[in-house]
């Protein structure tokens, strides 16, 4: 997105909705539909909303669930298990699903995932999935927001989301992991500060932010997976953009290894 000024401007209002509980989510689901039937009792979409969805839903729909009874432990898996107190089974889908394990300690897989996020078990996760199961991050989560904004009512700016742990930091917080029709980052790289001095580092992730502020009006294990936010209209455009792709820092940039 160029230049800092649309931006500007006195009395911004940002305003976030949560679309309440969903049914379960199976495979093969219209998540779309389901989403779109939330938002007509909600009030509605626009086209200058920015629709925030939980990875969880659009993996189930995705079919991105691995029943654990099919999985067979590799002699790595094993290993890791052993030492840090882990199914076997999860930790050879985590395997699966990475394309480097950077650290395994206490009890944590840190891992790169084959699309390039750093996380704890390459965002494998057992919560809120029934049965003995995993479900796993989307394939390409970018194609995942740009089909469901193809498929929503007005076409609103579509986030997929998921809580990432942040280096030095305790807790978790919302990151963007697939974006469409949302400008993904704000670069104010080059522009002039209040005081006339360019700025050479300021490079505002919007997605991230966007994703965390949907996640405070999501109450956590209630299905609530989705929310609308909306007076972000000058940062969501016609075109579904870069994606969320673009935020991902590459390895030869990484200065903590």
């Amino acid at each position: 997105m160029s230049g800092p000024s649309r931006a500007r401007g006195a009395g911004r209002e940002i305003r976030a909705r949560s679309l309440g509980p969903l049914p379960e989510v199976q495979p093969g689901d219209d998540l779309a539909a389901l989403l779109a039937a939330a938002a007509h009792a909600a009030g509605g979409l626009a086209p200058d909303d920015v629709l925030c969805v939980a990875h969880k839903v659009v993996s189930k729909a995705e079919g991105r669930i691995v029943p654990l009874t099919g999985v067979v432990a590799g002699e790595r898996a094993r290993e890791l298990a052993a030492g840090h107190g882990k199914d076997p089974r999860v930790v050879q889908v985590v395997l699966d699903e990475s394309a480097e394990v950077l650290r395994a300690q206490r009890g944590v897989l840190i891992c790169r995932t084959h699309h390039g996020f750093v996380c704890a078990n390459a965002g494998v996760d057992a919560s809120n999935v029934e049965g003995d199961a995993v479900v796993c991050l989307p394939r390409d989560p970018d194609a995942s927001a740009r089909a469901l904004r193809a498929a929503l009512p007005a076409r609103p700016a579509v986030l997929v989301t998921d809580s990432f742990g942040r280096a030095w930091r305790h807790g978790q917080t919302d990151v963007a992991i697939g974006c469409a029709g949302l400008a993904p980052s704000i670069d104010y790289r080059g522009a002039a500060d209040a005081h006339g001095r360019r700025m050479r580092a300021t490079w505002i992730a919007l997605a991230d932010q966007v994703a965390s502020t949907a996640d405070l009006v999501r109450a956590k294990a209630s299905r609530e997976p989705a929310a609308i936010v909306r007076g972000l209209g000058a940062h969501v455009t016609e075109d579904d953009g870069p994606g969320a792709a673009t935020l991902v820092r590459p390895a030869a940039e990484d200065l903590f290894r």
